[in-house]
């Protein structure tokens, strides 16, 4: 089963967080993504969630997005964590925005 949501700060993402424990999700199967890496990384750490990386990914396109654009490694995280291409692309725009994209997924 996996859930996305976009919310508008770190205070709501919190509060879906919580909500999506309740349904059984537990900080493992939580991605939270912003378009700053460093909002991503201090949000992510502050929330106890986990981050894309090796294990969602693989070794090929974890090392891959070490040379893309911020978009194109969000859009391939996103993926990884259980969002369709199209999904990633639509979710992408809102970090664009300034929101931040919570995807839960108990299939990771």
């Amino acid at each position: 089963m996996t859930v996305k949501l976009t919310v508008e700060n770190a205070v709501q993402a919190k509060s879906e967080i919580e909500k999506l424990q309740t349904q059984g999700f537990t900080h493992d199967d939580i991605y939270i993504f912003a378009h700053d890496k460093n909002r991503e990384k201090d949000i992510s750490k502050a929330l106890d969630t986990e981050s894309v990386g090796m294990k969602e990914q693989g070794f090929l396109d974890s090392m891959k997005n070490m040379t893309v654009s911020r978009g194109d490694e969000l859009r391939a995280k996103m993926a990884a964590a259980g969002a369709t291409e199209q999904e990633a692309a639509d979710y992408e725009e809102e970090l664009d925005k300034g929101k931040l994209v919570i995807i839960a997924n108990k299939n990771n």
